[in-house]
């Protein structure tokens, strides 16, 4: 017991030490940083990068309290409220012994250093969570739960959701950098190690978003669990699959139908008749050749409330996926069993029938999931933005009310912020919970 004690004081000490020697190489570097008139500092600089290179070591080399990586390359688009935006995740992980306090996340255009977020307080611990939080709505984390920390227990790796955005006709960056601003705890109320690091350079994407038509027939549509903030089963939806982590709906939208009085049901919600999306026609948003098809899987008979999870092969329940050009491929799911009108290989032109809306697969009420996938697969594969051709913006629904809990409301009356006036979008991504209304003609 004696040498269990001493050993596990010596592993603390040492942690401790190689805390403070990440503090003491900043003060190093800081003593050493060029300022106005100062030739002593100047040369403090050149020896020190001199000796940076003599050690193999690139300038800017140093141990720093957390590591990072993205899930994703960020590609811009512009959104329905105007703005062009880079959704994606930084896991930040704490490779230490000790906790690791997060206070600030910044992205930064790597040329200019200019903020494009800036993270803090509340902000930062709304979108900061556990990789494996606790449970929510379909692996999303609680946003019940009250403990909204932000610090990293040690060895733990927890997720920043990050949504970027710039104004209209912004240059986009060709690169971003992360700054990460914190303190690493240290035990018996010894006064925290501070840092503030600028990691993880990840390049931006080239690609414009893919403009495609609706995939449905006029009227007036409600934008489910769309990107790009706030604790949404899509956007916050980590799957690890083939040992692979990603987010494989990241972009995808559920379309539910609304009648004129902003209902999204009338009558019995527990018969999948009374709501307005069942049966709707779902029609292709582009040209393509059918590389998935699948058709004769049951609609959910737990409605109003949620089924069981299905086997990961029947998640999207009835479905086709297009390829529209190397490397894009459109998902359509949960269609009513019986009514997917292609197959494998088939040629489809825009705007030609699909299907009808139903709601097979892990789907509570009738609606179309929908989706630009880089693979032919659902599972794993990675989500990235598009962009509708036109849709008028007539408003939003200030609450979540989505597919587990359409049917549970008291009446299928949507609450609704109208948009004054509703304008004509054009080449944008409708936002979550915008309600929009499609031409019938295209």
């Amino acid at each position: 017991m004696l040498h269990s004690g001493r050993n596990r004081v010596t592993r603390l000490r040492a942690t401790v030490y190689g805390c403070l020697a990440i503090a003491l190489a900043g003060a190093l570097l800081a003593t050493t940083s060029p300022s106005r008139g100062s030739g002593a500092a100047r040369n403090g600089t050149t020896t020190l990068l001199s000796a940076l290179r003599a050690a193999g070591l690139r300038p800017g080399t140093q141990f720093t309290a957390v590591t990072a990586s993205t899930l994703t390359v960020p590609e811009p688009f512009e959104g329905s409220d105007g703005r062009i935006h880079l959704a994606y995740e930084l896991l930040l992980t704490n490779p230490t012994a000790l906790p690791v306090r997060i206070s600030q996340v910044q992205v930064l255009d790597a040329s200019t250093r200019r903020a494009l977020l800036s993270l803090t307080g509340t902000a930062l611990s709304a979108e900061f969570t556990p990789l494996g939080a606790p449970s929510g709505d379909e692996g999303t984390d609680d946003p019940a739960n009250p403990a909204r920390s932000t610090t990293i227990p040690s060895s733990a790796t927890w997720v920043v959701w990050l949504d970027a955005s710039l104004p209209a006709g912004g240059q986009v960056p060709r690169r971003l950098e992360h700054r990460v601003a914190g303190a690493v705890v240290l035990p018996g109320g010894a006064a925290p190690v501070r840092f503030d690091d600028v990691i993880r350079p990840v390049d931006t994407s080239r690609n414009h978003a893919t403009v495609l038509n609706p995939p449905v027939k006029g009227g007036i549509w409600y934008m489910s669990e769309g990107c790009c903030t706030g604790n949404t089963h899509h956007r916050r939806g980590l799957a690890p699959i083939n040992g692979q982590l990603s987010v494989p709906q990241r972009f995808a939208i559920d379309f539910f139908m609304l009648d004129s009085q902003m209902r999204a049901w009338a009558g019995d919600p527990s018969k999948v008749t009374s709501y307005f999306s069942y049966r709707q026609p779902v029609i292709a948003a582009a040209a393509g050749t059918v590389v998935d098809s699948q058709d004769g899987l049951p609609n959910s008979t737990a409605l109003p409330h949620p089924p069981p999870p299905p086997p990961i092969d029947q998640t999207v329940g009835n479905h086709v996926t297009v390829r529209i050009s190397p490397g894009l491929y459109v998902l359509y799911a949960h269609f009513d069993p019986g009514t997917v009108k292609v197959r494998i290989g088939e040629k489809v032109a825009r705007g030609q029938l699909l299907g009808l809306i139903g709601t097979s697969g892990n789907s509570t009420t009738p609606h179309l999931h929908f989706e630009v996938m880089t693979t032919p697969e659902f599972f794993p594969t990675d989500s990235t933005p598009y962009v509708f051709d036109r849709f008028r913006l007539l408003g939003r629904v200030p609450d979540r009310i989505w597919d587990d809990n359409l049917g549970l409301q008291p009446t299928g009356k949507l609450p609704f912020a109208p948009a004054n006036p509703a304008v004509l979008h054009r080449d944008q991504l409708p936002l979550d919970r915008v309600v929009v209304r499609f031409s019938t003609t295209h």
